[in-house]
């Protein structure tokens, strides 16, 4: 295993409103979530587009912690300000920090207990995290190979704030939920999966040649297939067009 230091803006919505302003606000349902308990979640335009892919944690009664992608709190911070008129709830920006957790190929079990929602085979610790023992550290460069391989979206990569939709993203199973009540953006999402509908494109694991650059073309039989968002070596993220063919990509 290994540990890595990477950088989260997190914020801390606190007060009697807090609880049920979140739920109102957010596409995850927060009435299940256990002091504790973490999810993930999005914070959506109302045409449902995306703000922010967010991890939302439960802390105590009336107080969760929401952080992003590190340069995108901000935008967050602004979202959930956005409609909160006549609202108990305060949203204050932390100073916390994460470190992320990962399993390698060879390893074993990684106990999930001690941290909160994660992507991949690991765990993040968030707050007054310390680098647990055993693991070795890590770079920057193994936690985006770790991304590519999970096929995890980051911010301004794979997810361009006000433009990409939630079905592109391939985490809806993990940050929607389809019982809860309403949300700002839920009407595009819910006809979209009522309908079965696809999305215009889709991020995917792709196969790129060694020396490609994040924006260049992805292609499938010499045509243009989508974009390169993201790159570790050989293995890669792309924006897929619906209609590109993927049997013998280039």
């Amino acid at each position: 295993m290994f540990w890595c230091e990477y950088l989260r803006d997190v914020v801390r919505v606190a007060g009697p409103d807090a609880a049920s302003y979140l739920q109102s606000q957010v596409s995850q349902d927060l009435r299940s979530l256990a002091v504790g308990a973490s999810a993930w979640t999005f914070l959506l335009e109302p045409t449902g587009k995306v703000v922010v892919l967010a991890r939302v944690q439960h802390v105590a009664d009336d107080v969760f912690v929401l952080d992003t992608d590190a340069g995108f709190g901000e935008v967050m911070v602004a979202r959930l300000n956005r409609f909160k008129i006549r609202v108990r709830a305060d949203v204050e920006p932390l100073a916390w920090r994460c470190v992320a957790v990962r399993r390698e190929p060879d390893d074993g079990p990684l106990d999930n207990a001690s941290g909160v929602a994660s992507w991949g085979e690991g765990v993040d610790l968030l707050g007054e995290a310390v680098e647990p023992p055993d693991c070795r550290a890590g770079t920057s460069a193994d936690l985006l190979e770790a991304r590519i391989a999970a096929v995890w979206p980051a911010m301004g990569a794979e997810i361009v704030p006000g433009e990409t939709i939630p079905a592109e993203t391939g985490v809806v199973p993990v940050a929607v939920s389809f019982t809860k009540g309403c949300y700002p953006g839920q009407e595009l999402v819910e006809r979209m999966d009522s309908r079965g509908a696809s999305a215009p494109r889709r991020i995917e694991a792709v196969a790129v040649p060694v020396g490609t650059a994040v924006g260049s073309d992805f292609l499938v039989d010499g045509e243009v297939a989508g974009v390169v968002t993201s790159v570790a070596g050989t293995a890669a993220l792309a924006r897929v067009q619906r209609n590109a063919r993927r049997d013998q990509p280039n």
